[in-house]
């Protein structure tokens, strides 16, 4: 199994970053997968969840109305549009499963906001 995170990077507050994980050696299509994210000192949380068939979502309180979490089945990627960013968004942001024993982490994407 392999969870490839993309697009992270530096912006200014109130940008947008748009984050892609490409999943490879496993079922992706029938796992409700997840946006996570770590930033310095704290514990990793969940900030957006996506159903298999992508009809179901849900976010973090702090994050809902600026990101948007989505999936192509087809493609084997999920992604996360992040608008409005804020500096408390700063982390390194990881894709796994929602549910279940979780893979190995990939090796993550850098999202810094600076105010």
């Amino acid at each position: 199994v392999q969870l490839v995170e993309s697009g992270g990077g530096l912006v200014q507050a109130g940008g947008s970053l748009r984050l892609s994980c490409a999943a490879s050696g496993m079922p992706f299509s029938i796992n409700a997968m997840g946006w996570y994210r770590q930033a310095p000192g704290k514990q990793r949380e969940l900030v957006a969840y996506i159903s298999s068939d992508g009809g179901r979502t849900d976010y973090l309180d702090s994050v809902k109305g600026r990101f948007t979490i989505s999936r192509d089945n087809a493609k084997k990627t999920m992604y996360l549009q992040m608008n409005s960013l804020k500096p408390e968004d700063t982390a390194v942001y990881y894709c796994n499963k929602r549910y279940g024993d979780l893979y190995n982490w990939g090796q993550g994407t850098q999202v810094t906001v600076s105010s």
